[in-house]
């Protein structure tokens, strides 16, 4: 097969394909091929290559997404180096960007301007925004500014056929693509018949699992169904984004709560007095926590609540800190701490990021495998998926922190596996089996914020109503009848499974030394953002 026709790079060696074998996920997968286009023009170059010779594209920003999205077999279409960052334009609070340009980078270029980029995922540092475009990712503050979607006006995007366009709120994509055109008038038109409750699971405050076709219903505008659709309808190489103020003042509050249940009562009643986050710290966090010497809340606390408010004057965000406290007492909690100066709430937030260096030191045999992430469920719910993770866990005899949205009950977990018991895959695939019915039981989503990747897709039907995953598949269809677009993601493919190649696992075929090296390096320090090539 010739190598496509573009002025960016294309390689298909052994050492540049490795050093995308992996990402931030436990996945590996080695790629047929890199290609690192220099503009828009090489992606319409570079598709219409693909469905010419049924070649399987697989966009990539940082690789920094836990499901496997962006790992596979493939050609790693790495549009990091598409990063652009346009004037701010501070009357209508917009700005164009490219799909490689860092979320901080974004946020840094906003702020010289008296604005912001508020979606703040914890890998804001180093993700891109085609990735947060792509997953609908979310973050702390989701719980008062919503996710991703809700701050993208535009998306300018490679279709199948290779033409490009922009996709407009509002307005029709100009000029009006073939695949859109196919959407609207196969699968547009079922969207609207088919039930919300199919569409949409009641009560979920965060999602990015599936195609979001109760968004579409709702707005009328195909964008909604292009932002979370993980690089499977197309390529998007623009975004204009939607800018807001910073605050003017912040406060943070910390609670401790001797049960999960009190701890929900408080998170509920932060989300009613207009939080603009609110994170749950579970038991098992605050043990390990602990073992690190941080410990801001009493040894016998089941559950604590990180509360940040923000407001445009001093005066307000203090009011409205006081309220919240006083709230989360009224729910039950044991001890409530206030922060309202930037110092204590430095000293506050310092808990919420302190798990992570412990974990990595407590044992170089246990791996922390995100592979039961990311599950939203009904925020009444929360207490009995918590209880669940942590039964699902213990039964095993697996170590694990759990932590996450508590506003959103949307709870992340680390599980931690010793890869050198011999059943450590019967182990992963039976919690990974056990939370996903979990999930089912309690009505939640397996991908409130990180996408459903290569992970999730498999499990969809477990989540998804029979019609949901039928107009899932239809969608596919009309955006990419050839099947190029990251084929294994939102839609499953025949015989695929949740987990494949584990990137932890000892007796995997080893990677060239120096790709493993790189790989090594930017784990450890999380340097997503590198160029995987630059370090090659």
């Amino acid at each position: 097969m010739a190598a496509p026709s573009i002025r960016g790079l294309y390689r298909t060696d052994l050492l540049a394909r490795s050093v995308y074998a992996e990402g931030a996920g436990i996945a590996r997968a080695l790629p047929t091929g890199v290609a690192v286009p220099a503009d828009a023009d090489d992606v319409s170059q570079l598709v219409a290559w693909a469905v010419a010779n049924a070649a399987p594209l697989i966009a990539r920003g940082s690789g920094s997404g836990m499901a496997g999205g962006a790992v596979g077999q493939g050609i790693i279409v790495d549009l990091s180096r598409l990063n652009a960052i346009g004037d701010i334009d501070v009357v209508h609070r917009r700005v164009w960007v490219g799909p490689g340009a860092l979320r901080g980078a974004v946020d840094a270029a906003a702020r010289a301007h008296g604005l912001r980029f508020p979606v703040d995922p914890s890998s804001g540092a180093f993700c891109t925004l085609g990735g947060m475009a792509a997953t609908n990712a979310a973050g702390a503050r989701t719980l008062r500014y919503g996710a991703t979607r809700n701050w993208v006006a535009a998306a300018e995007c490679v279709f199948s056929d290779g033409s490009r366009a922009v996709v407009r709120r509002g307005e029709p994509a100009a000029p009006m693509p073939a695949s859109i055109e196919r959407f609207l008038a196969s699968v547009a038109p079922r969207a609207r018949s088919a039930s919300p409750v199919l569409l949409k699971r009641r009560g979920v405050r965060k999602e990015s699992s599936g195609y979001a076709l109760a968004e579409f219903v709702r707005s009328g505008d195909v964008l909604d169904v292009v932002l979370g659709s993980e690089g499977t309808l197309c390529l998007i190489t623009a975004l204009e984004l939607r800018l807001d103020a910073i605050p003017r003042a912040t406060a943070s509050v910390l609670a401790a709560f001797p049960s999960l249940g009190t701890a929900v009562d408080g998170a509920r009643a932060s989300r009613e007095g207009g939080a603009s986050a609110s994170e749950l710290l579970d038991r098992t966090f605050l043990d390990v926590a602990a073992l690190g010497g941080t410990r801001l809340v009493p040894a016998e606390t089941e559950a604590a609540l990180l509360v940040e408010v923000e407001e445009v004057a001093p005066g307000d965000v203090s009011h409205r800190a006081r309220s919240i406290a006083d709230a989360c007492a009224a729910a039950g909690a044991s001890i409530v701490r206030m922060a309202l100066d930037e110092t204590t709430e430095r000293e506050l937030w310092a808990l919420r990021h302190a798990a992570s260096p412990i974990l990595a030191r407590l044992d170089p045999n246990l791996k922390s495998m995100q592979f039961i992430e990311d599950g939203a469920v009904p925020p009444e719910r929360l207490p009995a998926y918590v209880e669940g993770v942590r039964s699902a866990l213990e039964s095993r005899g697996i170590r694990g922190v759990i932590f996450g949205h508590a506003g959103d009950a949307h709870v992340h977990v680390n599980p931690l596996i010793d890869v050198r018991v011999p059943e450590w895959r019967e182990q992963v695939n039976g919690l990974l089996e056990e939370v996903t019915s979990l999930v089912a039981s309690l009505c939640g989503t397996l991908a409130g914020e990180h996408g459903d990747g290569r992970l999730r897709t498999p499990l969809s039907p477990r989540t998804w109503s029979g019609e949901a995953i039928d107009l899932f598949a239809a969608v596919k269809r009309a955006f990419d009848p050839e099947g190029v677009f990251n084929p294994g993601v939102k839609v499953p493919l025949d015989g695929q499974r949740a987990i494949g190649e584990v990137k932890y696992d000892p007796s995997a075929e080893a990677l060239p030394a120096r790709a493993r090296d790189a790989l090594d390096a930017i784990e450890r320090a999380r340097g997503y953002a590198r160029f995987r090539l630059s370090l090659v």
